[in-house]
């Protein structure tokens, strides 16, 4: 299994915006095979920041969810003019070195 971890900043005045473009891409990120888990996050005293945790089955189903309309729509295109990335990590589960 692999873990990514993201942090997002909404630009300001556009957070609502960018929680609904991540409840768009977490509805569709859950539905992929290789998906086992994917829960957007918003910061309790900062609506403008957002963390995703995603799981995936391996690398493969990664690269699938990269390559997936959903994510070039949403992430890619939509999220970009909004929001930007601050941060993206991937871990691996202890054991599963």
């Amino acid at each position: 299994m692999l873990v990514l971890a993201v942090t997002w900043m909404a630009h300001p005045g556009r957070e609502n915006e960018v929680a609904i473009i991540f409840a768009k891409l977490q509805a569709a990120s859950r539905l992929e095979p290789g998906c086992l888990g994917y829960t957007v996050h918003r910061h309790i005293d900062d609506p403008r920041r957002f963390f995703i945790y995603e799981q995936y089955r391996d690398a493969a189903a990664l690269e699938a969810h990269r390559n997936s309309p959903h994510f070039q729509e949403y992430a890619v295109n939509a999220l970009r003019s909004v929001g930007e990335r601050q941060q993206g990590d991937l871990y691996k589960p202890l054991g599963e070195e």
